[in-house]
C-alpha cells in the first residue's frame, strides 16, 4: 500500500508539473494569438502544427508511448487553438459591402471568431485598417475569370498595409429580383463592375442594360430600394436572404472556374519565426522603375538570376502621371532570407520606387 501511495504521490507531482507547463503554454499561445491578430494570420496553421509532431520522436524512443503521447498533443493542439480563437473573439475585421457580400462571406470563413465590420466600399474597408478602427480588412484582388480588382490594385501600390494571407473563393452569381419580378420581366441589372464582367455573356443573351455600384451587395440593395419589377442585381444567395430578394436565376456567370482570390490586410508585415524555406512560400512585390531602356527586362532579370519564379506580372496606370506605370508581381519562394535580402537590396537599385506588400502560403 505505501509502494501505491507513493506512486500516487509522484503522479499528484507529476500532474502539477503538467498543469504548470499547460499555464506556460497558455500564455505563450496567447501571445502567438496576439501576433496572429496584428498581422492576420489564421488561428490554426497545418505548417505549424506539423512542425510540432516529428520532433517527438527523438524524445519518446517507445512506439507504444509514442503513440498515445501524439493522441495527448494533437488534443492540446485543438484546445490552445480554441483558446487563441477564444482570444481573438474581438478582432475587428473590415469588409466592403453588408451581410452576404462575397468579401463578407470570404471574411466570416477566414475569421469566424471575429467581429465582421461593413464598410460601404473597399476603399473606406482599407482605411479603417490604416486608422487603427479596424484589425484587418479582406478585400478582392483578383478573379480567374475577370482578371484583377483595379480598385484594391491602386490602394495595394498607394496605401500603407500588407497581406498576410490569400483566400479562394469560389463564386456563385445569382439574378436576384423584387417580390413579382421574374427574369422575363428584367430589363436592366445592378452590380460591381467584376460581377458584371464575369456575368458577361448571361448578360449579352438576355439584352440587359447594365450600371455599376461599389459592391454586389451595393447593388442588391439598390434594387431593392427601387421596387420595380424591370430591375435586378447580380449578387450571392446570401445577399438574397439578408435582403428578402427573390432568386431569379442561379449561377449566371461565364463558363469556366469561377474563383476569387480575397487578401488579409493588416498594418504589420508578417515574418517567419525562422529562415528556414516552407512549402507553397510566396511574396509580393510593388515597383516602378526608372523611364530608361531594359529598366523592366534589368528588373525581372535579377529576380530570376536569385532564384524566384514569377507567378504573374501586372502593370497599373500611375494615378496623376499620364502614361506611366506600376508594377504589381508575385513570386514563389521565401524573401526572409539572405538571398532574399540580397534581391531587394539589387531591386532598391534600379527600381525608382520598391515596395516589399507582403507574404504567405
Amino acid at each position: 500500500m505505501n509502494e501505491y501511495a507513493g506512486l500516487r504521490n509522484e503522479i499528484t507531482e507529476t500532474d502539477k508539473q503538467l498543469a504548470a507547463l499547460f499555464d506556460r503554454r497558455l500564455k505563450l499561445c496567447k501571445q502567438i494569438s496576439d501576433y496572429k491578430q496584428k498581422n492576420g494570420l489564421p488561428i490554426r496553421d497545418s505548417l505549424d502544427e506539423t512542425g510540432i509532431l516529428p520532433g517527438i520522436e527523438g524524445i519518446i524512443e517507445d512506439d507504444t508511448a509514442r503513440s498515445y503521447y501524439l493522441r495527448f498533443l494533437n488534443s492540446t493542439l485543438d484546445i490552445c487553438a480554441d483558446y487563441q480563437e477564444m482570444q481573438t473573439g474581438g478582432m475587428r475585421i473590415a469588409f466592403g459591402g453588408v451581410g452576404g457580400a462575397y468579401a463578407h462571406i470570404a471574411a466570416s470563413r477566414m475569421f469566424p471568431m471575429a467581429q465582421l465590420i461593413s464598410k460601404p466600399d473597399f476603399s473606406e474597408a482599407y482605411k479603417s485598417v490604416e486608422s487603427g478602427e479596424c484589425d484587418c480588412a479582406v478585400l478582392p484582388i483578383e478573379n480567374s475569370l475577370a482578371g484583377e480588382v483595379g480598385t484594391v490594385m491602386d490602394l495595394i501600390y498607394q496605401g500603407s498595409l500588407h497581406i498576410n494571407r490569400i483566400y479562394e473563393l469560389p463564386i456563385r452569381h445569382q439574378l436576384l429580383g423584387v417580390k413579382g419580378s421574374s427574369r422575363e420581366s428584367i430589363k436592366k441589372v445592378f452590380s460591381h463592375p467584376q460581377a458584371l464582367a464575369q456575368c458577361s455573356s448571361y448578360i449579352r443573351r438576355h439584352g440587359f442594360e447594365t450600371e455599376t455600384a461599389a459592391n454586389t451587395s451595393a447593388a442588391a440593395e439598390r434594387a431593392l430600394e427601387l421596387g420595380d419589377i424591370s430591375v435586378g442585381a447580380i449578387a450571392s444567395e446570401e445577399t438574397a436572404g439578408n435582403m428578402q430578394l427573390s432568386i431569379l436565376d442561379s449561377d449566371i456567370q461565364n463558363p469556366g472556374i469561377n474563383t476569387t482570390r480575397f487578401a488579409v490586410f493588416s498594418r504589420s508585415l508578417s515574418t517567419p519565426a525562422d529562415n528556414t524555406k516552407h512549402e507553397n512560400e510566396n511574396f509580393i512585390l510593388v515597383f516602378t522603375v526608372k523611364n530608361e531602356a531594359g529598366a523592366l527586362a534589368s528588373t525581372l532579370n535579377i529576380i530570376g538570376a536569385h532564384g524566384y519564379n514569377m507567378r504573374c506580372l501586372r502593370s497599373r496606370p500611375l494615378k496623376g502621371l499620364p502614361w506611366s506605370y506600376y508594377f504589381y508581381m508575385e513570386a514563389e519562394g521565401c524573401i526572409h532570407t539572405r538571398n532574399g535580402s540580397d534581391l531587394l537590396n539589387e531591386l532598391s537599385v534600379i527600381c525608382a520606387d520598391l515596395k516589399l506588400v507582403g507574404t504567405y502560403h
